[in-house]
C-alpha cells in the first residue's frame, strides 16, 4: 500500500442546496461553427443524466451535469462547500420539502462526484431519491480530503480526491512511479476552458470537444461521465500549465460542448510537474463501477 496521511485528516460538514436549472442567456449562442445552442446552463436537478453515462451528445445541453448540483447562498459558505468537499465524500439529504412523506429517504448516503467553476458540487443518489428531490432541498456533505498526502511522493499533489475514492483506486507502485487506473490519456494540446486558473480545487478544466478532427482521431465521444483520465504533459500543482513530462489525473465532471475552447470538465486529483504518475488504461475507470454507484 502507498503510504498516506489519511489518520491525520480532519472531517467536517458542509452543506448546500439543490439547485434550479438555469440558463445563461434568453437565446442561442453562436457554437464553434456559427451554428446557434441552446443556451442551457447547468441541470440543477438532473433526472435523465447520472455518472457512468455519456459525456457527450446530449440534446440542448451545454455541459451536462450529472446527478444533483447543491450551492450554498453565502459566499463564504460556498467557498467552503466548493473547497472542501472530495469526490468520493459522503453526502445526506437532511432538509426536503416532501419533510414526512417521504421522511424515509432522510439520510440515505449519496456521494460527490465532482466539483464545476461555476459554483455547484455534484452529487450521485440513487434514482429513487433523485425522482423525489426539489429545489431548495438541503444536502449535507461529510467533507474529507483536504491535506491529503502520498508521503513517499512529495512532487505528486493530491487534491478533490475523498479518502473512499482513494481506497476504491488502490494505486500501486512501481518503479518509483504512483500507478493509477485511467479510462484514458488525453494530450494535454486539447484543455481549453479552465487552463490559467490558479485554483485546482474549486473548479475543472474542459478537454476542448469543439473540434471534430480531435474528437475523432483521440476517441473523444467515448468518454464516460466519471471517467478518470491522465492528462499528459500537463502539471496542475499550481494552477494547469504545459510542462514537458508532466502527468495529471482527474475525472470528467461534466459533458461536452458546442461553445469554443469547451468541452467534458475534468476535476484534477492527482498532479506532477514530473513523469511521476503512472496511467494505466481499463475501461472500468469511472466512478459508477469503481464505487458501485447505481
Amino acid at each position: 500500500m502507498i503510504r498516506t496521511n489519511l489518520e491525520k485528516l480532519v472531517e467536517l460538514a458542509v452543506g448546500g442546496s439543490a439547485g434550479q436549472a438555469a440558463a445563461r442567456d434568453s437565446g442561442g449562442r453562436p457554437g464553434f461553427d456559427g451554428v446557434a445552442v441552446s443556451p442551457l446552463s447547468f441541470s440543477g436537478i438532473n433526472f435523465t443524466v447520472k455518472v457512468g453515462d455519456s459525456a457527450f451528445d446530449w440534446a440542448g445541453a451545454h455541459e451536462v451535469e450529472p446527478g444533483v448540483g447543491i450551492t450554498n447562498d453565502c459566499e463564504e459558505s460556498n467557498v467552503g462547500l466548493m473547497t472542501l468537499a472530495c469526490i468520493g465524500n459522503e453526502a445526506v439529504l437532511v432538509q426536503s420539502a416532501l419533510e414526512g412523506k417521504d421522511a424515509r429517504l432522510h439520510g440515505t448516503p449519496g456521494v460527490v462526484t465532482g466539483k464545476v467553476s461555476a459554483g455547484r458540487v455534484l452529487v450521485h443518489f440513487p434514482k429513487r431519491v433523485v425522482d423525489r428531490l426539489a429545489v431548495g432541498d438541503r444536502i449535507q456533505v461529510r467533507a474529507s480530503g483536504m491535506g491529503l498526502q502520498l508521503l513517499d511522493y512529495p512532487d505528486v499533489r493530491v487534491m478533490n480526491l475523498g479518502p473512499r475514492l482513494l481506497k476504491s483506486l488502490n494505486p500501486s507502485e512501481k518503479g518509483g512511479k504512483v500507478r493509477i487506473p485511467v479510462a484514458k490519456v488525453i494530450p494535454g494540446k486539447l484543455l481549453g476552458n479552465g487552463v490559467g486558473c490558479t485554483n485546482g480545487w474549486t473548479g475543472d478544466i474542459d478537454i476542448q470537444s469543439t473540434s471534430p478532427e480531435s474528437v475523432k482521431e483521440y476517441s473523444l465521444d467515448q468518454l464516460r461521465l466519471g471517467d478518470l483520465v491522465a492528462i499528459a504533459d500537463v502539471d496542475c500543482s499550481q494552477g494547469p500549465r504545459w510542462q514537458t513530462g508532466a502527468s495529471t489525473v482527474g475525472v470528467v465532471v461534466h459533458g461536452a460542448s458546442r461553445h469554443s475552447g469547451h468541452g467534458p470538465g475534468v476535476n484534477v486529483i492527482l498532479t506532477s510537474p514530473k513523469p511521476t504518475i503512472e496511467p494505466i488504461i481499463t475501461r472500468k475507470a469511472n466512478l459508477a463501477e469503481l464505487m458501485g454507484l447505481q
